[in-house]
């Protein structure tokens, strides 16, 4: 069988390569750590961001005050604006804001809690609130009640 130097675009999937390339599908993009003094350290081996491309995932935050390292032991009300406040701080090292935000993710240590959560997280989304997807968990770091990671994008 011989082919020529244009038989590829004769196949009938080159059109799925071809867009697929110019989709950024084929190359992904660089990936840079953000980091802030304004959020707690990792307490682990992994970032409290990463930027792809316009997209920046952002690792659980729980209710460590960065001040002064210790774990807000308040209410559900106090951990969830300490956390909400540290997410805030990374997204901030990013140029970003929470209107940026498009995908939440919860984690609570009891979901009865869920409602007194819901009413501070609202305060800090407003016109375009982002998918956010809830669980209850078993045991969270430090015992905190509550855990929230995102995604945002420019």
């Amino acid at each position: 069988m011989k082919f020529g130097p244009y038989v590829f675009a004769r196949l009938p999937f080159a059109p799925l390569f071809l867009s697929m390339g110019m989709a950024g599908c084929v190359m992904s993009p660089p990936t840079k750590s953000v980091s802030t003094k304004d959020a707690p350290a990792a307490i682990g081996p992994y970032s409290q961001a990463i930027r792809a491309g316009n997209l920046l995932f952002l690792s659980g935050q729980i209710a460590i005050d960065p001040k002064n390292n210790q774990m807000n032991s308040g209410s559900i009300e106090a951990q969830t604006k300490q956390v909400l406040d540290n997410l805030d701080a990374v997204l901030k090292a990013n140029g970003m804001s929470m209107d940026n935000v498009v995908n939440v993710t919860v984690f609570l240590k009891d979901m009865n809690d869920f409602n007194k959560m819901n009413a501070v997280y609202g305060t800090y989304f407003h016109d375009k609130p982002p998918a956010r997807a809830t669980t209850q968990i078993a045991r969270l770091p430090r015992d905190a009640l509550v855990e929230i990671s995102a995604i945002a994008s420019k």
